[in-house]
């Protein structure tokens, strides 16, 4: 198997990924009023990575297929499906804050302190690892207040306000009465909440049974990358099992926006090439290190691209938080790289 990526390589992939997750719903921003209740859009997005899994699987020479790295595609896709429901409850910036800051505390907790069966990652300097680590959760919530200029696009999926209670649900969903539209504001905010808690550990897990593996069977490979395919398999059968369910719940006419189809393609390529480079990233640095990284790049990149390409993002109060949360994902990564020093 495969020697231990160089660091140069890991914090190389660790900016691919970054940039990639920025952008990776680029591609479908044209096309967000047809997005539907997003079930059709992830299963074609899904899609588009097991595609990708394949083709890493066929480069590296079919490495020996893990069963038990399946459950880390099942959690990851089972806290995707929660997003819409939480976006509609309690809005993008903050449910995407909550389940962010979870996702990067369980990633970053099981590497340091060896969660899970894991063994325990070291750094050189760990009192600077853990303010990195809390520089990058200060980091989200600035970007997390940055608001939207474009009062239009607050019906749709992407783009909200902070207030749960302005999203127009019946915009999203084309259809009326369903569990979260009988929810008082209050009920709304506590389930949206909850959920966002429970989106945030499963993503914040989902590389436990790669790195389980890695960390207890001697020998199967050391290297991520070996388990990508096992991973994405494990996403696009909880991605087809949750299509089927939403076709049997609603009895056969489910909503199929057929304009969504390729940039959700797309955006699923996108999406696996920052995942095929964190697997790499979380090899080469370990996930102590690549796990704040990857997740505070992306908020720099997706407001970057509402800033000048977009145009969705303006204003001296919305600049200020950009800047503050630019400087605080800034500091993040110097404290996080430095704190590695040697360590092994």
């Amino acid at each position: 198997m495969p020697l231990k990526p160089d660091v140069w390589v890991g914090y190389l992939c660790t900016a691919i990924s970054g940039i990639c997750f920025g952008s990776n719903f680029v591609p479908v921003k044209w096309f967000e009023k047809q997005i539907g209740d997003g079930i059709f859009f992830q299963w074609v997005f899904c899609s588009a990575v097991w595609f990708c899994g394949f083709v890493v699987y066929w480069c590296r020479d079919f490495p020996p297929f893990q069963p038990f790295v399946l459950l880390g595609g099942f959690l990851w896709c089972t806290g995707n499906i929660l997003t819409v429901p939480i976006i509609r409850c309690i809005g993008l910036s903050l449910g995407m804050l909550l389940w962010s800051l979870l996702n990067l505390i369980m990633g970053w907790l099981s590497g340091s302190l060896g969660w899970f069966n894991l063994k325990p990652e070291k750094v050189e300097i760990p009192w600077l690892n853990i303010l990195g680590g809390l520089l990058a959760m200060a980091s989200g919530i600035f970007f997390a207040l940055i608001s939207k200029n474009n009062p239009e696009t607050e019906k749709h999926i992407q783009e909200f306000d902070h207030d749960a209670n302005s999203f127009k649900s019946d915009d999203l969903l084309n259809h009326n009465g369903d569990f979260i539209d009988r929810l008082q504001p209050l009920q709304k905010r506590i389930v949206g909440v909850i959920m966002s808690v429970i989106a945030g550990l499963l993503y914040g897990t989902s590389f436990v049974p790669v790195q389980n593996v890695i960390d207890n069977c001697p020998k199967c490979s050391q290297s991520q990358i070996d388990y990508v395919f096992s991973h994405f398999c494990g996403i696009y059968i909880s991605s087809t099992f949750y299509m089927l369910l939403y076709c049997l719940i609603m009895k056969n006419t489910p909503v199929i926006p057929v304009e969504i189809a390729f940039p959700a393609f797309l955006s699923g390529l996108m999406w696996s090439l920052a995942m095929i480079c964190w697997f790499i990233a979380n090899t080469a640095l370990e996930l102590i290190i690549a796990y704040p990284l990857v997740t505070v790049l992306p908020s720099i990149i997706a407001s970057a691209w509402g800033i000048f390409a977009f145009k969705e993002i303006s204003g001296r109060r919305n600049f200020f938080f950009f800047g503050l949360g630019f400087l605080f994902t800034f500091a993040s990564i110097i404290c996080t790289v430095i704190s590695k020093g040697n360590a092994q």
